[in-house]
């Protein structure tokens, strides 16, 4: 890299003083030696030597420029995604096409010093516009290439948000291939981990590091397409509004299990994928009227109540169970509540 930035350093320096010696005879501020037209400039031996002792000399004394630059090239580079670095050439790429769009359809001279200043100051403002325009858009640049690429696959991306990584059980779910397309792990959903890990409160820094090692065992184990997503909306506050505004720009889905986001997502017509609406999906059926065995564990918080669990977690809360606690008696089902933040069911100890 160092070599190569050194090489293009010097190459540049020689390259300028010729074009600029060039453009000097052009203007008729250095004398040359013309035969018949200017399409044939003489340069003299003299200028060559000069020109290539210059760029060998600064070839040999730019090793310490060079490696600052290598240096900081890498590590400007390191901080973004090939997409980003793509989508900024591409931009830089579509300004200057439309300088020179522009300077043709004016048809400067170019061999007018104030027009060739004007023209290349129009190639840098709209180079540099071009790179502006795609860092103001990339947010929905991205978007579009990640929706154009799903529409081929015929699938929308998923977009994890930070309970659902803690939970774990998402890891479980992709291994069965019940979640496809690409899977999406936002940048501040990731920052947002980080911060929890690094939590004063222990368990809250348990739940981060968890969240964390799933994260790497979805990487790791490649059960589905996992994409980190370097992207942030600075504007806005809370992670939730900021899933949002990417669900709705990328045409995604979020997989959640926290249950207002759920709500909040439904109310701005954002799709959810809840994963305790799954599990609830395909929890036992239990009926009204149904009998069933259960062990009373302890006490409810009204008066006399008893509370009892299914294997898979569902709590059963028992009237007039109080004074069972410790036994396995039978009971009714009375009614049964089931939300997407989980199910309840009641029950009356059978006569």
């Amino acid at each position: 890299m160092k070599n190569i930035l050194r090489i293009l350093l010097s190459g540049l320096i020689a390259g300028l003083i010729t074009a600029g010696t060039m453009h000097l005879e052009l203007i008729g501020i250095i004398p040359t030696t013309i035969e018949g037209t200017l399409n044939s400039i003489y340069i003299n031996k003299e200028l060559i030597i000069f020109i290539l002792s210059f760029a060998l000399m600064f070839f040999s004394l730019s090793i310490p420029l060079a490696r600052r630059l290598a240096s900081k090239l890498e590590d400007t580079l390191s901080r973004y995604p090939m997409q980003e670095i793509l989508m900024y050439i591409i931009g830089l790429g579509i300004g200057l096409y439309v300088a020179s769009l522009t300077s043709n359809a004016f048809k400067m001279e170019r061999d007018n010093l104030v027009s060739q200043i004007f023209i290349l100051l129009l190639y840098i403002g709209l180079g540099c516009f071009g790179i502006y325009l795609v860092h103001l858009k990339k947010g929905e640049i991205k978007g579009w290439i990640s929706k154009t690429g799903d529409i081929l696959t015929h699938c929308q991306p998923k977009i994890l948000d930070t309970s659902v990584i803690i939970d774990g059980r998402i890891l479980d779910i992709m291994s069965t291939g019940f979640i496809e397309g690409k899977v999406i792990i936002p940048s501040f959903v990731l920052d947002e981990l980080r911060h929890i890990a690094d939590s004063s409160d222990s368990l809250k820094r348990n739940r981060g590091r968890r969240g964390l090692d799933i994260l790497n065992e979805l990487k790791s184990a490649r059960i589905a397409a996992v994409e980190v997503m370097e992207i942030d909306y600075p504007e806005l506050q809370e992670v939730d509004s900021k899933l949002l505004k990417l669900a709705n720009e990328i045409q995604g889905k979020i997989v959640t299990n926290d249950f207002n986001l759920n709500k909040v997502a439904k109310l701005q017509k954002v799709q959810v994928l809840n994963i305790n609406d799954l599990a609830n999906a395909i929890k036992q059926v239990v009926l009204p009227n149904e009998e069933m065995k259960v062990l009373v564990v302890k006490e409810g918080k009204e008066q006399e109540q008893g509370l009892a669990y299914l294997n898979d977690g569902t709590m059963i809360v028992i009237e007039n169970g109080r004074k069972y606690v410790g036994s396995t008696i039978k009971v009714i089902v009375s009614t049964v509540l089931q939300t997407s933040a989980g199910r309840m069911i009641f029950a009356k100890v059978e006569e």
